[in-house]
């Protein structure tokens, strides 16, 4: 009986192993498909886990010559540093910092930080997200062309408007004239208007 017992206790727990194994896997999967960085960092800036995102993001900081031997680029470790100087004084764990690193036009970069705490870890660690605006607002923008039902044209200068180009820096883009520029904004506006008094009224209704 005892035998038996043991024998049943073993399969179990090379069930559980082989379950966890799989979920770990299945989340290291998820984790590197995002579009956003993700790192997880120690409280002395050790990077636990970064993800695909996070290094091709990395790449097109100006002064990673500067980042630490695991690559933090010194602005993301510098709000790091804020949330865990003021940790003390915050109750929520669940705070989060969030600044913004601004490359250029294409390249805004939003982070966020906030406190992590993992099973197998004595201390919190630092969970980190990146997110690419230029990247977000294009997916919005795209979705708003056909919830508008743009033209081509009219998505080009949207997507364009959308990630704060003027209506010269538009013009100058796609080489036309700023009236032109002017006319399609009209055309997208009208087109956005109906579209919200169509959600309004079904709203209305149901």
């Amino acid at each position: 009986m005892m035998t038996l017992t043991k024998t049943l206790v073993e399969k179990q727990r090379r069930e559980n192993i082989n379950h966890d194994s799989k979920r770990a896997d299945f989340l290291q999967e998820v984790i590197e498909g995002l579009e956003d960085g993700i790192l997880i960092l120690n409280k002395a800036g050790k990077v636990l886990h970064a993800n695909a995102s996070a290094h091709r993001i990395f790449s097109q900081f100006d002064d990673r010559e500067n980042c630490t031997e695991n690559f933090v680029p010194p602005a993301i470790w510098n709000l790091c540093e804020s949330l865990l100087s003021n940790q003390s004084l915050l109750s929520d764990k669940m705070i989060i910092f969030s600044d913004e690193i601004v490359l250029d036009k294409s390249n805004i970069f939003r982070i966020r930080v906030r406190v992590l705490n993992l099973g197998g870890f004595d201390v919190p660690c630092l969970l980190v997200t990146i997110q690419n605006k230029y990247e977000f607002l294009k997916h919005v923008a795209l979705s708003e062309v056909k919830k508008f039902e743009l033209t081509r044209r009219e998505a080009e200068i949207w997507f364009l408007y959308r990630n704060n180009h003027s209506y010269k820096e538009i013009a100058n883009k796609l080489f036309i004239t700023i009236n032109t520029v002017k006319k399609h904004m009209k055309n997208i506006h009208a087109k956005r208007q109906a579209s919200a008094m169509l959600e309004e009224r079904y709203q209305t209704q149901n």
